[in-house]
Protein backbone atom coordinates (compact mmCIF):
# COMPACT_ATOMS: atom_id res chain seq x y z
CA UNK A 1 0.00 0.00 0.00
CA UNK A 2 1.33 3.41 -1.02
CA UNK A 3 0.41 6.85 0.33
CA UNK A 4 0.07 9.25 -2.59
CA UNK A 5 0.74 12.97 -1.95
CA UNK A 6 -0.46 12.47 1.65
CA UNK A 7 -4.01 12.51 0.29
CA UNK A 8 -4.80 9.10 -1.16
CA UNK A 9 -3.98 5.39 -0.80
CA UNK A 10 -2.94 3.26 -3.78
CA UNK A 11 -3.11 -0.54 -3.59
CA UNK A 12 -3.93 -3.73 -5.45
CA UNK A 13 -6.84 -6.00 -4.46
CA UNK A 14 -8.83 -8.87 -5.91
CA UNK A 15 -11.67 -8.12 -8.31
CA UNK A 16 -14.25 -9.11 -5.66
CA UNK A 17 -12.70 -6.81 -3.04
CA UNK A 18 -12.50 -4.06 -5.66
CA UNK A 19 -16.24 -4.28 -6.29
CA UNK A 20 -16.98 -4.15 -2.55
CA UNK A 21 -14.74 -1.11 -2.07
CA UNK A 22 -16.27 0.73 -5.03
CA UNK A 23 -19.77 0.09 -3.68
CA UNK A 24 -18.98 1.48 -0.23
CA UNK A 25 -16.46 4.26 -0.93
CA UNK A 26 -17.50 7.10 -3.19
CA UNK A 27 -14.07 8.72 -3.56
CA UNK A 28 -12.46 5.76 -5.30
CA UNK A 29 -10.83 5.44 -8.72
CA UNK A 30 -9.81 2.31 -10.63
CA UNK A 31 -6.34 2.90 -12.08
CA UNK A 32 -6.04 -0.44 -13.92
CA UNK A 33 -7.47 -3.94 -13.73
CA UNK A 34 -7.31 -7.41 -15.24
CA UNK A 35 -9.30 -10.59 -14.87
CA UNK A 36 -8.11 -11.19 -11.29
CA UNK A 37 -6.91 -7.93 -9.75
CA UNK A 38 -7.52 -4.19 -9.70
CA UNK A 39 -5.33 -1.27 -8.69
CA UNK A 40 -7.33 1.38 -6.81
CA UNK A 41 -6.75 4.94 -5.66
CA UNK A 42 -8.87 5.86 -2.61
CA UNK A 43 -9.13 9.14 -0.71
CA UNK A 44 -7.32 8.85 2.62
CA UNK A 45 -9.94 9.92 5.14
CA UNK A 46 -10.85 8.28 8.45
CA UNK A 47 -14.14 6.81 7.24
CA UNK A 48 -12.50 5.49 4.07
CA UNK A 49 -9.57 4.04 6.04
CA UNK A 50 -11.93 2.30 8.46
CA UNK A 51 -13.86 0.70 5.60
CA UNK A 52 -10.66 -0.38 3.89
CA UNK A 53 -9.35 -1.95 7.09
CA UNK A 54 -12.32 -4.33 7.13
CA UNK A 55 -11.11 -5.68 3.79
CA UNK A 56 -7.34 -5.27 3.99
CA UNK A 57 -6.70 -5.43 7.75
CA UNK A 58 -3.91 -3.71 9.67
CA UNK A 59 -1.96 -2.59 6.59
CA UNK A 60 -4.30 0.41 6.24
CA UNK A 61 -2.79 3.44 8.02
CA UNK A 62 -4.94 5.79 10.08
CA UNK A 63 -5.06 9.40 8.82
CA UNK A 64 -4.38 10.31 12.45
CA UNK A 65 -0.71 9.83 11.53
CA UNK A 66 -1.07 12.66 9.02
CA UNK A 67 -3.53 15.01 10.74
CA UNK A 68 -2.91 14.90 14.49
CA UNK A 69 -0.60 17.28 16.32
CA UNK A 70 -0.14 15.10 19.45
CA UNK A 71 -0.76 17.71 22.18
CA UNK A 72 0.38 17.41 25.78
CA UNK A 73 3.39 17.69 28.02
CA UNK A 74 5.20 14.68 26.59
CA UNK A 75 6.27 13.51 23.15
CA UNK A 76 4.57 10.17 22.40
CA UNK A 77 6.69 7.06 22.03
CA UNK A 78 6.48 5.21 18.72
CA UNK A 79 4.39 2.38 20.20
CA UNK A 80 1.96 4.92 21.70
CA UNK A 81 1.43 6.53 18.28
CA UNK A 82 0.88 3.11 16.73
CA UNK A 83 -1.57 2.13 19.47
CA UNK A 84 -3.56 5.37 19.21
CA UNK A 85 -3.75 5.07 15.42
CA UNK A 86 -4.93 1.46 15.72
CA UNK A 87 -7.74 2.42 18.09
CA UNK A 88 -9.03 5.24 15.89
CA UNK A 89 -9.61 2.67 13.14
CA UNK A 90 -11.77 0.38 15.31
CA UNK A 91 -15.14 1.16 16.85
CA UNK A 92 -14.58 -1.83 19.13
CA UNK A 93 -11.25 -3.38 19.94
CA UNK A 94 -8.70 -4.49 22.50
CA UNK A 95 -5.44 -2.96 23.66
CA UNK A 96 -3.31 -5.63 25.34
CA UNK A 97 -0.17 -3.52 25.88
CA UNK A 98 1.75 -4.51 28.99
CA UNK A 99 1.49 -2.47 32.18
CA UNK A 100 3.93 0.44 32.19
CA UNK A 101 3.83 1.07 28.42
CA UNK A 102 1.66 4.20 28.65
CA UNK A 103 -1.54 2.87 27.11
CA UNK A 104 -3.75 5.39 28.95
CA UNK A 105 -2.11 8.27 27.07
CA UNK A 106 -2.54 6.38 23.79
CA UNK A 107 -6.26 6.09 24.50
CA UNK A 108 -6.58 9.78 25.42
CA UNK A 109 -4.84 10.84 22.20
CA UNK A 110 -7.02 8.51 20.12
CA UNK A 111 -10.20 9.79 21.76
CA UNK A 112 -9.10 13.41 21.34
CA UNK A 113 -8.50 12.81 17.62
CA UNK A 114 -11.99 11.33 17.21
CA UNK A 115 -13.41 14.35 19.06
CA UNK A 116 -11.65 16.65 16.61
CA UNK A 117 -13.18 14.64 13.77
CA UNK A 118 -16.65 15.16 15.28
CA UNK A 119 -17.12 11.42 15.81
CA UNK A 120 -16.97 11.41 19.61
CA UNK A 121 -18.36 13.98 22.01
CA UNK A 122 -17.99 12.30 25.42
CA UNK A 123 -15.91 9.43 26.78
CA UNK A 124 -16.68 7.24 29.80
CA UNK A 125 -13.61 5.59 31.35
CA UNK A 126 -14.36 2.64 33.65
CA UNK A 127 -11.35 1.63 35.75
CA UNK A 128 -10.22 0.50 39.21
CA UNK A 129 -10.71 2.96 42.05
CA UNK A 130 -6.96 3.10 42.65
CA UNK A 131 -6.10 4.65 39.26
CA UNK A 132 -9.02 7.03 38.66
CA UNK A 133 -7.02 10.07 39.78
CA UNK A 134 -3.38 9.03 39.57
CA UNK A 135 -3.54 7.48 36.09
CA UNK A 136 -6.59 8.56 34.13
CA UNK A 137 -7.38 12.04 35.43
CA UNK A 138 -3.67 12.88 35.51
CA UNK A 139 -3.11 11.58 31.96
CA UNK A 140 -6.02 13.58 30.55
CA UNK A 141 -4.54 16.71 32.19
CA UNK A 142 -1.06 15.96 30.82
CA UNK A 143 -2.06 14.64 27.40
CA UNK A 144 -5.17 16.60 26.39
CA UNK A 145 -5.26 19.58 28.72
CA UNK A 146 -7.72 21.37 26.42
CA UNK A 147 -10.36 18.75 27.32
CA UNK A 148 -12.55 18.73 30.43
CA UNK A 149 -12.40 15.80 32.83
CA UNK A 150 -14.13 14.78 36.08
CA UNK A 151 -14.07 11.76 38.38
CA UNK A 152 -17.55 10.44 39.19
CA UNK A 153 -16.92 9.07 42.65
CA UNK A 154 -18.57 9.59 46.01
CA UNK A 155 -22.24 10.19 46.74
CA UNK A 156 -24.71 9.01 44.10
CA UNK A 157 -26.01 12.55 43.54
CA UNK A 158 -22.48 13.77 42.87
CA UNK A 159 -21.94 11.00 40.33
CA UNK A 160 -25.23 11.84 38.61
CA UNK A 161 -24.38 15.53 38.41
CA UNK A 162 -21.03 14.80 36.75
CA UNK A 163 -22.51 12.31 34.29
CA UNK A 164 -25.32 14.70 33.36
CA UNK A 165 -22.83 17.55 32.97
CA UNK A 166 -20.73 18.53 29.99
CA UNK A 167 -17.38 16.94 30.92
CA UNK A 168 -15.76 15.37 27.86
CA UNK A 169 -14.00 12.66 29.88
CA UNK A 170 -15.84 11.09 32.81
CA UNK A 171 -13.95 8.57 34.96
CA UNK A 172 -15.81 6.07 37.16
CA UNK A 173 -14.91 2.89 39.04
CA UNK A 174 -16.33 -0.52 38.13
CA UNK A 175 -18.97 -0.81 40.83
CA UNK A 176 -19.90 2.86 40.58
CA UNK A 177 -21.38 2.20 37.12
CA UNK A 178 -24.29 0.23 38.56
CA UNK A 179 -25.36 3.03 40.89
CA UNK A 180 -25.84 5.45 37.97
CA UNK A 181 -26.66 3.03 35.16
CA UNK A 182 -29.84 4.87 34.11
CA UNK A 183 -28.04 8.21 33.86
CA UNK A 184 -25.20 6.72 31.82
CA UNK A 185 -27.65 5.05 29.44
CA UNK A 186 -29.68 8.26 29.09
CA UNK A 187 -26.66 10.45 28.37
CA UNK A 188 -25.30 7.97 25.83
CA UNK A 189 -21.50 8.21 25.87
CA UNK A 190 -20.05 7.82 22.36
CA UNK A 191 -16.98 5.93 23.57
CA UNK A 192 -16.58 3.67 26.60
CA UNK A 193 -13.07 2.66 27.70
CA UNK A 194 -12.64 -0.21 30.18
CA UNK A 195 -9.24 -0.37 31.83
CA UNK A 196 -7.94 -3.57 33.47
CA UNK A 197 -10.74 -5.27 31.61
CA UNK A 198 -10.37 -8.69 33.23
CA UNK A 199 -12.92 -7.36 35.72
CA UNK A 200 -15.46 -8.09 32.95
CA UNK A 201 -14.38 -11.61 32.06
CA UNK A 202 -17.48 -13.32 33.50
CA UNK A 203 -20.85 -12.69 31.78
CA UNK A 204 -22.86 -13.96 34.75
CA UNK A 205 -21.73 -11.12 37.04
CA UNK A 206 -23.82 -8.05 37.77
CA UNK A 207 -20.89 -5.88 36.63
CA UNK A 208 -20.78 -7.49 33.16
CA UNK A 209 -24.55 -7.40 32.69
CA UNK A 210 -24.68 -3.70 33.62
CA UNK A 211 -22.05 -2.79 31.03
CA UNK A 212 -23.75 -4.94 28.40
CA UNK A 213 -27.05 -3.12 28.96
CA UNK A 214 -25.39 0.30 28.65
CA UNK A 215 -23.72 -0.53 25.34
CA UNK A 216 -25.66 0.44 22.23
CA UNK A 217 -24.85 -0.85 18.73
CA UNK A 218 -23.32 2.54 17.93
CA UNK A 219 -21.22 2.79 21.12
CA UNK A 220 -17.49 2.55 20.63
CA UNK A 221 -15.83 0.21 23.15
CA UNK A 222 -12.11 -0.17 23.81
CA UNK A 223 -11.06 -2.72 26.43
CA UNK A 224 -7.57 -2.60 27.96
CA UNK A 225 -5.61 -5.24 29.85
CA UNK A 226 -2.00 -6.39 29.85
CA UNK A 227 -2.97 -9.99 30.66
CA UNK A 228 -5.95 -11.24 28.62
CA UNK A 229 -7.30 -14.62 29.79
CA UNK A 230 -4.17 -15.14 31.91
CA UNK A 231 -5.77 -17.55 34.38
CA UNK A 232 -7.91 -19.62 32.03
CA UNK A 233 -8.92 -19.64 28.33
CA UNK A 234 -12.52 -19.54 29.54
CA UNK A 235 -11.92 -15.96 30.76
CA UNK A 236 -11.68 -14.71 27.17
CA UNK A 237 -15.37 -15.36 26.59
CA UNK A 238 -16.77 -12.42 28.57
CA UNK A 239 -14.38 -9.95 26.94
CA UNK A 240 -15.03 -11.21 23.40
CA UNK A 241 -18.78 -11.23 24.00
CA UNK A 242 -18.66 -7.46 24.60
CA UNK A 243 -16.21 -6.42 21.86
CA UNK A 244 -16.57 -9.04 19.13
CA UNK A 245 -19.54 -11.33 19.91
CA UNK A 246 -19.44 -12.93 16.46
CA UNK A 247 -16.02 -14.40 17.35
CA UNK A 248 -17.43 -16.65 20.08
CA UNK A 249 -20.39 -19.06 20.35
CA UNK A 250 -23.70 -18.03 21.88
CA UNK A 251 -23.23 -20.02 25.09
CA UNK A 252 -20.28 -20.01 27.47
CA UNK A 253 -20.42 -23.78 27.98
CA UNK A 254 -19.89 -24.25 24.24
CA UNK A 255 -16.89 -21.91 24.44
CA UNK A 256 -15.50 -23.78 27.46
CA UNK A 257 -15.74 -27.09 25.61
CA UNK A 258 -13.90 -25.60 22.62
CA UNK A 259 -10.88 -24.50 24.68
CA UNK A 260 -10.83 -26.97 27.60
CA UNK A 261 -11.07 -30.72 28.10
CA UNK A 262 -12.48 -32.40 31.19
CA UNK A 263 -10.18 -34.60 33.28
CA UNK A 264 -12.51 -35.15 36.24
CA UNK A 265 -15.95 -34.10 37.39
CA UNK A 266 -14.83 -30.59 38.39
CA UNK A 267 -11.46 -30.22 36.69
CA UNK A 268 -10.79 -28.89 33.20
CA UNK A 269 -7.46 -28.25 31.46
CA UNK A 270 -6.66 -26.14 28.36
CA UNK A 271 -6.64 -27.90 25.00
CA UNK A 272 -3.38 -27.74 22.98
CA UNK A 273 -4.92 -25.25 20.53
CA UNK A 274 -6.59 -23.09 23.21
CA UNK A 275 -4.16 -20.16 22.78
CA UNK A 276 -4.88 -19.95 19.05
CA UNK A 277 -8.64 -20.05 19.63
CA UNK A 278 -8.40 -17.36 22.31
CA UNK A 279 -6.19 -15.19 20.09
CA UNK A 280 -8.71 -15.38 17.25
CA UNK A 281 -11.63 -14.59 19.57
CA UNK A 282 -9.97 -11.52 21.12
CA UNK A 283 -9.76 -9.52 17.89
CA UNK A 284 -9.26 -6.84 16.72
CA UNK A 285 -6.37 -6.28 19.11
CA UNK A 286 -2.99 -4.64 19.47
CA UNK A 287 -0.23 -5.59 21.91
CA UNK A 288 3.17 -4.20 22.78
CA UNK A 289 5.33 -5.82 25.44
CA UNK A 290 7.73 -3.66 27.42
CA UNK A 291 10.74 -5.31 25.81
CA UNK A 292 9.45 -4.21 22.38
CA UNK A 293 9.20 -0.56 23.44
CA UNK A 294 12.83 0.36 22.92
CA UNK A 295 12.29 4.08 23.57
CA UNK A 296 10.63 3.55 26.96
CA UNK A 297 12.63 4.60 30.04
CA UNK A 298 14.14 1.60 31.82
CA UNK A 299 12.00 2.22 34.92
CA UNK A 300 8.45 3.57 34.92
CA UNK A 301 6.83 4.71 38.19
CA UNK A 302 3.12 4.34 38.84
CA UNK A 303 0.98 5.43 41.78
CA UNK A 304 -2.19 3.69 42.93
CA UNK A 305 -4.38 5.89 45.11
CA UNK A 306 -6.33 3.80 47.61
CA UNK A 307 -8.96 5.36 49.86
CA UNK A 308 -8.52 4.43 53.51
CA UNK A 309 -11.36 2.28 54.78
CA UNK A 310 -13.64 4.08 57.30
CA UNK A 311 -12.13 2.01 60.12
CA UNK A 312 -8.56 2.92 59.16
CA UNK A 313 -9.41 6.59 58.63
CA UNK A 314 -11.06 6.79 62.05
CA UNK A 315 -8.11 5.19 63.87
CA UNK A 316 -5.61 7.25 61.87
CA UNK A 317 -7.31 10.46 63.05
CA UNK A 318 -7.53 9.16 66.61
CA UNK A 319 -3.80 8.35 66.76
CA UNK A 320 -2.88 11.78 65.36
CA UNK A 321 -4.95 13.51 68.04
CA UNK A 322 -3.46 11.32 70.76
CA UNK A 323 0.11 11.94 69.60
CA UNK A 324 -0.54 15.65 69.37
CA UNK A 325 -1.58 15.77 73.02
CA UNK A 326 1.45 13.72 74.12
CA UNK A 327 3.83 15.99 72.17
CA UNK A 328 2.45 19.24 73.56
CA UNK A 329 5.28 21.44 74.83
CA UNK A 330 8.03 18.99 73.85
CA UNK A 331 10.85 19.59 71.37
CA UNK A 332 10.31 17.35 68.36
CA UNK A 333 13.43 15.45 67.30
CA UNK A 334 13.95 13.28 64.23
CA UNK A 335 13.80 10.20 66.47
CA UNK A 336 10.39 10.84 68.02
CA UNK A 337 9.04 12.24 64.73
CA UNK A 338 10.00 8.92 63.13
CA UNK A 339 8.11 6.99 65.82
CA UNK A 340 4.89 8.92 65.17
CA UNK A 341 5.19 8.73 61.39
CA UNK A 342 5.94 5.02 61.58
CA UNK A 343 2.76 4.49 63.59
CA UNK A 344 0.70 6.37 60.99
CA UNK A 345 2.32 4.37 58.18
CA UNK A 346 1.50 1.11 59.94
CA UNK A 347 -2.15 2.12 60.30
CA UNK A 348 -2.31 3.15 56.63
CA UNK A 349 -0.95 -0.28 55.68
CA UNK A 350 -3.59 -2.23 57.60
CA UNK A 351 -2.02 -3.30 60.91
CA UNK A 352 -0.29 -1.65 63.87
CA UNK A 353 1.51 -2.62 67.06
CA UNK A 354 -0.32 -1.49 70.17
CA UNK A 355 1.47 -0.24 73.29
CA UNK A 356 1.09 -3.79 74.66
CA UNK A 357 3.03 -5.12 71.62
CA UNK A 358 -0.10 -6.76 70.25
CA UNK A 359 -1.03 -6.53 66.58
CA UNK A 360 -4.23 -4.65 65.78
CA UNK A 361 -5.51 -5.45 62.30
CA UNK A 362 -7.75 -3.18 60.21
CA UNK A 363 -9.90 -3.58 57.15
CA UNK A 364 -7.36 -3.17 54.33
CA UNK A 365 -9.60 -4.57 51.58
CA UNK A 366 -9.12 -1.60 49.20
CA UNK A 367 -5.32 -1.96 49.39
CA UNK A 368 -5.43 -5.72 48.90
CA UNK A 369 -7.67 -5.24 45.85
CA UNK A 370 -5.28 -2.67 44.36
CA UNK A 371 -2.34 -5.01 44.93
CA UNK A 372 -4.13 -7.86 43.17
CA UNK A 373 -4.94 -5.57 40.24
CA UNK A 374 -1.21 -4.87 39.78
CA UNK A 375 -0.34 -8.57 39.86
CA UNK A 376 -3.12 -9.44 37.41
CA UNK A 377 -1.89 -6.82 34.94
CA UNK A 378 1.51 -8.43 34.42
CA UNK A 379 2.43 -11.88 33.15
CA UNK A 380 5.83 -11.70 34.86
CA UNK A 381 7.01 -12.08 38.43
CA UNK A 382 6.46 -9.43 41.11
CA UNK A 383 8.26 -8.32 44.28
CA UNK A 384 6.25 -6.68 47.08
CA UNK A 385 8.17 -4.71 49.71
CA UNK A 386 6.28 -4.57 53.00
CA UNK A 387 8.09 -2.56 55.71
CA UNK A 388 6.38 -4.00 58.80
CA UNK A 389 6.62 -7.60 59.99
CA UNK A 390 3.04 -7.84 61.23
CA UNK A 391 1.69 -6.82 57.80
CA UNK A 392 3.84 -9.23 55.79
CA UNK A 393 1.85 -12.31 56.80
CA UNK A 394 -1.43 -10.55 56.01
CA UNK A 395 -0.20 -9.84 52.48
CA UNK A 396 1.11 -13.38 51.99
CA UNK A 397 -2.15 -14.94 53.23
CA UNK A 398 -4.18 -12.71 50.92
CA UNK A 399 -2.10 -13.75 47.89
CA UNK A 400 -2.46 -17.42 48.80
CA UNK A 401 -6.24 -16.99 49.05
CA UNK A 402 -6.18 -15.70 45.47
CA UNK A 403 -4.13 -18.65 44.24
CA UNK A 404 -0.96 -16.58 43.78
CA UNK A 405 2.11 -18.61 44.74
CA UNK A 406 4.36 -16.60 47.03
CA UNK A 407 7.18 -16.79 49.55
CA UNK A 408 8.13 -14.48 52.41
CA UNK A 409 11.60 -13.15 53.13
CA UNK A 410 12.00 -11.33 56.42
CA UNK A 411 14.39 -11.25 59.35
CA UNK A 412 13.07 -14.56 60.67
CA UNK A 413 14.00 -16.53 57.53
CA UNK A 414 17.36 -18.31 57.82
CA UNK A 415 20.16 -17.61 55.35
CA UNK A 416 19.87 -21.12 53.88
CA UNK A 417 16.12 -20.92 53.36
CA UNK A 418 16.45 -17.42 51.95
CA UNK A 419 18.97 -18.64 49.36
CA UNK A 420 16.64 -21.51 48.41
CA UNK A 421 13.66 -19.14 47.96
CA UNK A 422 15.70 -16.75 45.80
CA UNK A 423 17.07 -19.61 43.68
CA UNK A 424 13.58 -21.00 43.02
CA UNK A 425 12.23 -17.51 42.29
CA UNK A 426 14.98 -16.90 39.74
CA UNK A 427 14.97 -20.30 38.04
CA UNK A 428 11.52 -21.87 38.41
CA UNK A 429 7.93 -20.94 37.55
CA UNK A 430 6.95 -20.70 41.23
CA UNK A 431 6.87 -18.76 43.47
CA UNK A 432 5.43 -15.99 41.29
CA UNK A 433 5.62 -13.34 44.02
CA UNK A 434 8.08 -12.54 46.80
CA UNK A 435 6.83 -10.63 49.84
CA UNK A 436 9.93 -9.02 51.32
CA UNK A 437 10.73 -6.95 54.36
CA UNK A 438 13.05 -4.27 52.87
CA UNK A 439 15.75 -4.59 55.52
CA UNK A 440 16.01 -8.34 54.85
CA UNK A 441 16.82 -8.22 51.14
CA UNK A 442 17.48 -4.69 49.98
CA UNK A 443 21.22 -5.19 49.44
CA UNK A 444 23.23 -7.52 47.25
CA UNK A 445 20.37 -9.76 46.08
CA UNK A 446 19.56 -10.33 42.40
CA UNK A 447 15.85 -10.79 41.65
CA UNK A 448 15.75 -10.11 37.92
CA UNK A 449 13.08 -12.76 37.32
CA UNK A 450 10.69 -9.97 38.34
CA UNK A 451 10.19 -6.76 36.41
CA UNK A 452 7.64 -5.20 38.78
CA UNK A 453 8.25 -3.86 42.28
CA UNK A 454 5.33 -2.87 44.51
CA UNK A 455 5.77 -0.84 47.68
CA UNK A 456 2.93 -1.76 50.04
CA UNK A 457 3.81 1.42 51.90
CA UNK A 458 6.83 3.73 51.82
CA UNK A 459 10.11 2.93 53.54
CA UNK A 460 11.78 5.63 55.65
CA UNK A 461 15.18 5.65 53.96
CA UNK A 462 16.15 6.88 50.50
CA UNK A 463 19.01 4.37 50.40
CA UNK A 464 16.68 1.47 51.24
CA UNK A 465 14.15 2.65 48.64
CA UNK A 466 16.78 2.79 45.88
CA UNK A 467 18.27 -0.54 46.92
CA UNK A 468 14.84 -2.19 46.80
CA UNK A 469 14.41 -1.10 43.19
CA UNK A 470 17.97 -2.15 42.43
CA UNK A 471 17.02 -5.80 43.15
CA UNK A 472 15.43 -5.97 39.67
CA UNK A 473 17.44 -3.20 37.98
CA UNK A 474 20.71 -5.04 37.47
CA UNK A 475 22.58 -7.27 35.03
CA UNK A 476 20.28 -10.03 33.82
CA UNK A 477 17.13 -7.92 33.59
CA UNK A 478 15.57 -8.42 30.15
CA UNK A 479 12.51 -6.17 30.45
CA UNK A 480 11.64 -2.57 31.17
CA UNK A 481 10.64 -2.25 34.82
CA UNK A 482 7.63 -0.95 36.69
CA UNK A 483 7.68 0.47 40.23
CA UNK A 484 4.26 0.84 41.87
CA UNK A 485 3.48 2.94 44.96
CA UNK A 486 0.36 2.06 46.95
CA UNK A 487 -0.82 5.07 48.94
CA UNK A 488 -3.90 6.24 50.79
CA UNK A 489 -2.87 8.64 53.54
CA UNK A 490 -1.25 12.05 53.33
CA UNK A 491 1.87 10.90 55.12
CA UNK A 492 2.38 8.18 52.49
CA UNK A 493 1.98 10.65 49.64
CA UNK A 494 4.56 13.01 51.12
CA UNK A 495 7.04 10.24 51.93
CA UNK A 496 6.89 8.78 48.43
CA UNK A 497 7.51 12.24 47.01
CA UNK A 498 10.52 12.68 49.27
CA UNK A 499 11.86 9.24 48.30
CA UNK A 500 11.50 9.88 44.57
CA UNK A 501 13.19 13.26 44.80
CA UNK A 502 15.88 11.76 47.08
CA UNK A 503 15.27 14.18 49.91
CA UNK A 504 17.34 13.44 53.01
CA UNK A 505 14.63 11.85 55.14
CA UNK A 506 16.56 12.21 58.39
CA UNK A 507 16.61 15.97 57.90
CA UNK A 508 13.05 16.09 56.58
CA UNK A 509 11.26 13.92 59.14
CA UNK A 510 10.66 16.73 61.63
CA UNK A 511 9.22 18.98 58.93
CA UNK A 512 7.05 16.16 57.64
CA UNK A 513 5.86 15.43 61.17
CA UNK A 514 4.90 19.07 61.72
CA UNK A 515 3.05 19.20 58.41
CA UNK A 516 1.13 16.03 59.17
CA UNK A 517 0.24 17.07 62.71
CA UNK A 518 -0.58 20.66 61.77
CA UNK A 519 2.11 22.13 64.03
CA UNK A 520 3.79 25.43 63.13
Amino acid sequence: MQIVDNVALKFVVSKDDSKYIQRHIERCEVLRENDRHAELLVYWGLREAQLLSRVLGDVVPSPMERDYDWPGMYTPFKHQRTTASFLTMRDRGFCFNEAGTGKTSSVVWAADYLMKQGLVKRVLVICPLSIMHTAWRSDVFNTAMHRTVAVAHGATEKRKKIINGTYEFVIINYDGVGTVEDEIAKVGFDLIVVDEANAYKTPSTKRWKTLNRILKPSTRLWMLTGTPASQSPVDAYGLAKLVSPNNVPKYQTTWRDSVMYQVSRFKYLPKPNAKKIVHDALQPAIRFEKRQCLDLPDIVHQTREIPLSPQVARYYKQIKEQMLVEAAGETITAANAAVVLSKLLQISGGAVYTDKKEVLEFDATPRFNALYEVIEETENKVIIFVPYTHTIQLVSSFLSSKGVTNEVINGEVSAGKRADIINRFQSQENPRVLVIQPQAASHGVTLTAADTVVFWSPVMSVETYLQCIARIDRVGQKNNMLVVHLQGSEVERKLYKMLQTKVDLHAGLVDLYKQEMGIE
